[in-house]
């Protein structure tokens, strides 16, 4: 009877030695599971975040970008002006950058105005028949000539100038103030409508 009540203590303390040793490893195994998942969790958000901070331009970049932006918006602008007569309307392209939101359009932006700055003033140094107003220019007078009642060298009077140059006329005084590209371009908007009526020596270059 003794040997078996002994047999039987001992079953017992051997299974529960087991559960013991099983209890131990799962709790093992959960502390190391649990040790793990932040560590990985961990470095992958520092990848992202470095990730981004690659990705994202530094201030200087922005700045660079911007700056040659608005340099060349600025510059296309002058030209339109030029060709128009009057400054160049603004709109949803001359709205103050943000160099947040422009920050991964930056560059091909400035590749945009770059194009658009060369095209203005491709066009605003080529206005139609260029040569037949410097031609007509010689017979008139000079670009800065200001013994009106005609000025400038193609020899506007004041209500031409306030017809085909109005901004220019309120804005910077009579024709012989301004460039002789603008002069040109003013007579252009005016040939455009009447010809070359208002210039009796174009006949001498061949051009009425």
């Amino acid at each position: 009877m003794r040997r078996s009540i002994f047999a039987c203590g001992l079953v017992l303390a051997f299974a529960g030695l087991t559960t013991a040793a099983a209890a131990a490893v799962g709790s093992g195994t959960a502390r190391a599971t649990a040790g793990t998942n932040p560590a990985t969790a961990s470095t992958t958000t520092t990848v992202a975040a470095t990730t981004a901070a690659v990705r994202r331009p530094g201030k200087q970049a922005i700045a660079y970008w911007t700056r040659h932006i608005r340099r060349s918006r600025a510059g296309a602008q002058r030209w339109l002006a030029v060709i128009h007569g009057h400054p160049a309307r603004t709109g949803a392209a001359s709205r103050r950058l943000s160099a947040r939101s422009f920050a991964a359009r930056l560059p091909r932006l400035a590749r945009l105005w770059r194009h658009r700055e060369h095209a203005a003033w491709w066009r605003a140094t080529h206005p139609p028949g260029l040569r037949g107003w410097i031609c007509i220019h010689q017979y008139e007078g000079s670009w800065t000539d200001s013994d009106g009642p005609y000025y400038g060298g193609l020899q506007m009077d004041l209500s031409f100038q306030a017809t085909y140059g109005g901004w220019l006329l309120r804005h910077r005084g009579t024709a012989d103030h301004w460039s002789s590209l603008e002069q040109i371009w003013t007579a252009v908007r005016a040939w455009r409508v009447r010809g070359f009526s208002p210039w009796p020596t174009a006949q001498y270059c061949g051009m009425a």
